[in-house]
């Protein structure tokens, strides 16, 4: 403990009588410099004073919120499941146990069934909590807009057509649904081949609407404990109707929508149970509102048929493998920034990559590049784009030789 500063002694002032009187005002003036010194030191030691002093008193501040908190009983989070005029049933979380306990006065004109409150060691309701929200719901809606666009999609001019009407219609002018009087499609399942651009036609929705965008994968909702899948769907869902018009995009819905089977184990049922509530939330008893669903997938095969049918998945777009007219378009989308030779013929390199899909291309075009880059060349020529299909497709007729397309 460091001890506190010792107080310097006040100046004695003596004057001896027999002083001339300018000897007397040179001591008064002396007495009075050494006063003011000792008055410095004073201010000095009472700033320190003061400065310990807050220090102290932050410390004991402190202490006493520790004190209170460890004095203050846990409270726990409960949920009303029925109301009477002074009486409600609450389910504890956690354990699901339910208890009848009187409602506080202040509290009984603005208690509603589902509000979480929170409840002593007694289940005496201590104050209503905000509806609790899935941090990772609110992290799946895109505020960013993606820059891909319709033009950047080469091949897919019928696909873009149909999700427009489905998706991007509905939410732009629905008074040309209710004038022919039918409802707008419910939903979009996207599916095909991995790379043939399912998700760029995603993309391009989220760049071209106002609605709220929201993306998931169907891998996120499958948790690993009981109810937390179901919970996320429903926070998703509820997420995009506090943000309507909405548009919720689920790739690789296989996930949590496959086929079910008779497996016990607790995996599958829980995914099983994910799956039901995607299936309420998207044709339940309530309106759905304002909302469009856009789902992806390259295992159609794999998927259940009650997520299929009409007022869940209302079109079923296939996304294939582009043909001779749409490779040439995506090629020509991915080398409009490219110094290219006059030698490259896109109409030969699209017979040349059949079956390559538009993700290859991509990949391609990249490949080829780098192979000008590596001979220190900013142009590219038809022979790069030749050792580049023979690097990803491994079509090599002989070692070195890069495989001619004419």
């Amino acid at each position: 403990m460091s001890r506190s500063p010792s107080i310097p002694d006040r100046p004695q002032l003596e004057l001896d009588p027999e002083m001339s009187q300018r000897e007397r005002l040179d001591a008064l003036l002396d007495h009075f410099s050494r006063l003011s010194a000792v008055n410095e030191q004073l201010e000095e030691q009472l700033d320190d004073a003061q400065s310990r002093r807050n220090a102290l008193r932050d410390d004991v501040d402190e202490l006493q919120r520790e004190n209170e908190a460890l004095k203050s009983a846990a409270r726990y989070i409960a949920t009303v499941e029925e109301l009477t005029d002074d009486e409600a049933v609450l389910k504890q979380h956690g354990n699901n146990q339910e208890v009848l306990t009187d409602t506080p006065p202040r509290l009984r004109d603005g208690l509603e069934v589902g509000d979480r409150v929170a409840i002593n060691d007694s289940f005496t309701i201590q104050h209503v909590l905000e509806q609790e929200t899935d941090a990772r719901a609110q992290a799946m809606e895109v505020t960013a807009r993606p820059e891909v666009t319709y033009d950047d999609i080469g091949g897919l001019d019928e696909q873009i057509l149909e999700v427009r009407e489905a998706v991007e219609e509905p939410l732009l002018d629905p008074g040309q649904f209710e004038a022919v009087g039918v409802d707008p499609p419910a939903g979009v399942l996207l599916y095909g081949p991995p790379g043939t651009g399912k998700t760029m036609l995603a993309k391009a929705v989220a760049n071209e609407t106002d609605a709220t965008f929201i993306k998931m994968a169907g891998s996120e909702l499958v948790q690993k404990f009981i109810g937390e899948g179901a919970r996320l769907v429903r926070d998703l869902f509820e997420l995009a109707s506090e943000r309507e018009p909405a548009v919720i995009f689920i790739d690789e819905i296989d996930a949590i929508a496959s086929k079910r089977t008779d497996s016990k184990t607790s995996g599958d049922a829980e995914v099983q149970r994910t799956m039901m509530q995607l299936l309420s939330e998207m044709d339940g008893f309530d309106d759905r509102g304002d909302i469009r669903i856009i789902a992806a997938t390259n295992r159609f095969d794999m998927l259940d048929r009650a997520i299929l049918r009409p007022g869940r998945f209302d079109r079923l777009i296939e996304v294939p493998e582009p043909g001779p007219e749409g490779r040439t378009r995506i090629l020509e989308i991915h080398t409009e920034g490219m110094d290219l030779d006059d030698d490259v013929d896109f109409a030969t390199l699209a017979d040349r990559t059949e079956g390559l899909s538009g993700a290859d291309l991509a990949s391609l075009v990249t490949e080829a590049g780098m192979f000008a880059i590596r001979d220190d060349r900013t142009q590219v020529r038809m022979t790069d784009f030749e050792a580049a299909h023979e690097k990803i497709t491994g079509d090599d007729d002989s070692p070195g030789t890069p495989v001619a397309f004419y």
